[in-house]
């Protein structure tokens, strides 16, 4: 019995990370582009955007600012309003 623990285990993780991979958020149709989003952000001070997706209904990820500083950034998809904005810890 204790020969097939480690498997199953093994085949259970294996298939929660397929599932959760299949249900991770896309962006809508009706949302602005993510060129569009990287422009806003430029606007806002971000030098580079080191990452970007779509979560929870926003656009939400990672950036430098000008300042060198890692911030946090979320934004709202249709009208492009950065909704937060804070440094990374």
């Amino acid at each position: 019995m204790n020969v097939l623990t480690k498997p199953l285990a093994a085949l259970a993780l294996l298939s929660a990370m397929i599932s959760s991979t299949a249900w991770a958020d896309q962006p809508g149709a009706d949302w602005i582009s993510m060129q569009r989003t990287q422009e806003i952000l430029k606007g806002a001070g971000y030098v580079l955007v080191t990452r970007i997706e779509a979560d929870d209904g926003h656009w939400e990820g990672k950036g430098i600012k000008e300042d060198g500083m890692e911030y946090e950034f979320r934004m709202d998809p249709h009208s492009g309003k950065i909704t937060q904005d804070e440094k990374d810890d």
